[in-house]
């Protein structure tokens, strides 16, 4: 049996060969170097890693132990680089730690993603990835309005025995956090940058209040964010939210418009058979036509909290008198 050891204070292997042929007895640490290593790769991608690791039931390990120089580079010369790099952000960052598909604390529901992470860093208890989580998502742009709705939608959220979860970008995100926070809920952030990356820098002390005291979720690899051009980072952002909709029992949208990222969850939420409700006032707005090709699709509109509750079929939270 494996170690399944979740936390990053791991010893480290003795060698480079400890990692590449003795797979058998691995500890997460050297599965951490392993899965950093292909996102390393000049090609790599969320899609192809997950081809590589879940559809075929393999470690990161074990997909090394099985691939050849002339695909993957000189092993022994970029671990070596990886692992000089994961050792400094283990000094030099908040303390965090990681888990990989194999451990027993990792949900099972992020695997219905089309292609699912198989490991993710985070930041506080870990557990509440494994309570019912509910969504809370939208424009960064928010209006008047939709600061209200949505505060007024997360209180009303907070009487029931849930985890809100949203993305901890400025708009909607924000609002539904920190509104969350104040209701005494259990909050997951899921951000689209490595766990030690504040985006954007304003929400710093939400992110680690919430890291602290919650739970902070990121997918994002190290080494391969670091080395790469800053223009292709921002597709970590959309494969976040196909994750948020495989964490969540649904997902509400608030608002947003035509173009807005958040139209990434509403696909993977239809994509994945996670409900998908749209409040009421999205259809009302002329300026836009995403909802009805969403409804159109079996997403929910909603009037009235209650067309959430009934759906979901959740109870009030139990109060001692």
């Amino acid at each position: 049996m494996r170690e399944l050891v979740t936390h990053n204070r791991i010893s480290e292997p003795s060698s480079i060969d400890s990692i590449k042929t003795s797979f058998k007895a691995i500890s997460p640490y050297n599965e951490l170097l392993a899965y950093e290593y292909l996102w390393a790769q000049d090609h790599s991608s969320l899609k192809k890693i997950a081809q590589l690791l879940s559809l075929q039931a393999k470690l990161p390990s074990e997909v090394i132990d099985e691939i050849t120089p002339d695909l993957f580079g000189n092993f022994d010369q970029r671990v070596n680089l990886i692992k000089e790099f994961i050792e400094k952000k283990l000094k030099s960052s908040p303390p965090f730690s990681f888990l990989i598909k194999e451990s027993p604390q990792f949900p099972d529901k992020l695997l219905d993603a089309k292609y699912p992470i198989n490991l993710f860093y985070y930041r506080g208890n870990p557990d509440l990835v494994n309570t019912d989580c509910i969504s809370v998502v939208g424009t960064r742009k928010i209006s008047a309005e939709g600061y209200r709705r949505t505060e007024k939608l997360v209180s009303l959220l907070s009487n029931y025995d849930l985890t809100l979860v949203s993305g901890l970008a400025e708009g909607v995100d924000t609002v539904a956090l920190e509104t969350a926070i104040k209701c005494k809920m259990n909050t997951i952030g899921v951000i689209g940058t490595p766990i030690d990356e504040y985006y954007p820098p304003k929400n710093r002390n939400l992110q680690e209040e919430i890291a602290i005291k919650h739970l902070l979720i990121s997918q994002v690899p190290f080494y391969k964010y670091y080395t790469q051009p800053f223009q292709t980072k921002r597709i970590y952002f959309p494969e976040r939210d196909v994750t948020m909709a495989a964490l969540s029992l649904a997902t509400i949208i608030v608002e947003a418009s035509d173009t807005s990222g958040t139209l990434f969850q509403a696909k993977a939420c239809i994509d994945q058979k996670r409900p998908l409700f749209i409040l009421n006032s999205c259809f009302e707005n002329p300026s836009i036509t995403w909802p009805h090709k969403y409804e159109q699709k079996g997403a929910v509109r909603v009037r009235d909290i209650n067309d959430i509750i009934a759906y979901l079929k959740i109870t009030r939270k139990h109060h001692n008198a």
